[in-house]
């Protein structure tokens, strides 16, 4: 991932609602959650809870998917994957006492 992709992220990320939101959606896996549903599990309006998904979408965290009246969002793990690699390669050049903690 590119720096600029990397900040990008991890800005999206740095709201509690928003991270949240990351958890519930992997523990769903793929089938990913209807936002109504996501919104009613974390206590939050559902148009509030349409502003922190359009976020994490546009930070490329989530995906979404209509399927009829509704959208399904679902992580997108090619990304949660390069910021992995982002910070355990190029941020921590490999070093192995933080690999250690990810075998």
């Amino acid at each position: 991932m590119e720096e600029d992709q990397v900040l990008t992220a991890f800005s999206a990320l740095s709201n509690r609602t928003r991270l949240q939101v990351l958890r519930h959606l992997v523990e769903a896996g793929p089938e990913g959650r209807m936002a109504g549903d996501v919104a009613a599990a974390l206590g939050a309006s559902p148009s509030r809870m349409s502003f922190h998904l359009s976020a994490l979408q546009e930070a490329g965290i989530v995906t979404s998917e209509r399927q009829s009246r509704q959208i399904v969002y679902r992580v997108n793990f090619d990304t949660i994957g390069g910021l992995m690699r982002f910070l355990l390669e190029d941020c921590c050049k490999g070093q192995a006492s933080l690999r250690s903690c990810c075998p």
